[in-house]
């Protein structure tokens, strides 16, 4: 399995940061921009506390085994691999969310601020992309916490092989 780069989500951020406020500019031209939901920043900060959990609680069991205590619940291989493709997943998903959030708010903190409604919207959308980043965060976590001791970014060498 690859290890997920924050470069990667990053340039997904802003491609739906982009895309996102093109599309508020023209949809506000046509018609009525749609509503930001009161409930995404929540559902988003909910994911980065269930990350972040089962982060803390996957190191927890680790360094357990690791110390050979008795007594102590070890990590299932497979669990691990499940965890790191939910917070792998979950991090993808929410660069997306969070960078289309992005472009509304930044159509609406700069083209409709005198209208109280759109600037709740703003503020909705503006917590929006930080609870993202927060699942963002607590996604590497969860991936860093799994990761074998010999897992290497580095290829090996000829004096290796």
């Amino acid at each position: 399995m690859r290890e997920l780069r924050i470069r990667t989500l990053a340039g997904l951020f802003a491609l739906a940061v982009v895309l996102s406020w093109a599309g508020a500019r023209m949809w506000d031209a046509l018609g009525t921009l749609p509503a930001v939901p009161v409930a995404a920043p929540i559902v988003l900060a909910l994911i980065a506390a269930v990350l972040a959990a089962t982060a803390l609680s996957i190191r927890a069991r680790l360094r357990a085994q690791r110390e050979r205590r008795p007594g102590a619940k070890g990590v299932e291989p497979i669990m691990a691999a499940r965890a790191v493709v939910f917070g792998q997943s979950s991090a993808l998903v929410a660069a997306l969310v969070a960078g289309a959030y992005g472009g509304a708010g930044l159509y609406l903190l700069f083209n409709a601020m005198d209208v109280a409604a759109r600037r709740d919207q703003a503020v909705y959308a503006g917590l929006s992309v930080l609870a993202g980043a927060a699942v963002v965060a607590a996604a590497i976590y969860l991936q860093k916490v799994c990761r074998l001791p010999e897992d290497d970014d580095t290829p090996p060498t000829a004096a290796a092989a």
